[in-house]
């Protein structure tokens, strides 16, 4: 009889904690739309109209600040890891592996990221990243995600084909959709050039695309959209220690996200996972130095 009243009574308590671990978490998916070598210079000067609809939506920073030395590989790996370089060890353009070893690994050996965190906590989640850099696989944890793919020779389109294909059909917990043409079209003509606002505003529609399907599975209003970039970068260069490599736009909008425009308070790169993160209810790693930018939920 007394085991019987202690399992209801376990039994009770479980069932009064469900509801709380429920409204911890602040939306049901997120949608992460990275672009590489996206300066926040950019924005004021670009006819981007679907980027400025997340923007009005939401919250938005020009000032998210990128790590340095920036590279692709590091400041990839700080997105979705949640420290800078100096912790997660990948300190060239093409890391694979860290340089340095990391300060903490997870059972597969790699500095916990956002997908390899959600993973461990919702083991049935569906984590999802779709790439056109090659990089991005080695960087993500690709034996923690429910799927990952590389555009091949199709580009930015073939990516974007791919992202509303994944949304529409498995309305993933979380999507990474990490596009790469605008650095390369920085690189070749340089950024802030006639030529680069002319692929960051095809790039545009593309999100409309993504965005617009995250409205046709039905998930709109239990999804937060974000928007960001590695670096930005000035000339054909990265741009070295300078606010033109440096700051990148932040843009977040979704369930339980603000309407509050634009907001002064610093961000990192590495904020990023954290802020995903928080949105799911996430418990962090130890290590991580992100934190989530708490005034732009409600």
């Amino acid at each position: 009889m007394k085991k019987f009243v202690f399992g209801a009574v376990v039994a009770l308590l479980i069932a009064a904690m469900l509801p709380a671990q429920a409204a911890r978490r602040r939306a049901s998916h997120v949608v992460l739309i990275a672009i590489d070598g996206w300066g926040a210079y950019s924005v004021p000067k670009a006819g981007i109209p679907h980027i400025r609809s997340v923007m009005e939506r939401g919250c938005y920073t020009l000032h998210d600040r990128s790590v340095l030395p920036s590279a692709s590989a590091i400041n990839w790996a700080s997105m979705f890891m949640g420290v800078g370089t100096e912790l997660h060890g990948y300190t060239t353009w093409g890391s694979r592996t860290p340089e340095i070893p990391s300060r903490v690994v997870n059972a597969h050996g790699i500095m916990p990221t956002i997908f390899s965190v959600l993973r461990e906590q919702e083991p049935e989640a569906d984590v999802a990243c779709l790439y056109e850099w090659e990089g991005i696989k080695y960087l993500v944890d690709t034996l923690t995600l429910t799927y990952h793919a590389q555009a091949g020779g199709g580009g930015e389109d073939e990516l974007c084909r791919m992202a509303v294909s994944y949304i529409t059909g498995h309305r993933p917990r979380l999507l990474a959709v990490c596009f790469d043409q605008l650095d390369h079209t920085g690189h070749a003509e340089g950024h802030d050039t006639p030529a680069y606002y002319a692929k960051l505003e095809q790039l545009d529609a593309y999100i409309g695309r993504i965005l617009d399907a995250i409205r046709r599975a039905g998930m709109w209003d239990d999804t937060v959209v974000i928007l960001t970039a590695d670096h930005g970068g000035t000339g054909k260069g990265h741009g070295g220690i300078t606010l033109a490599e440096m700051e990148i736009p932040f843009i977040i909008a979704g369930k339980g996200i603000r309407r509050g425009g634009e907001f002064e308070e610093s961000m990192m790169q590495y904020d990023l996972a954290a802020t995903i993160a928080h949105i799911f209810g996430l418990k962090v790693p130890q290590v991580w130095t992100g934190r989530p930018p708490l005034h732009v939920f409600k």
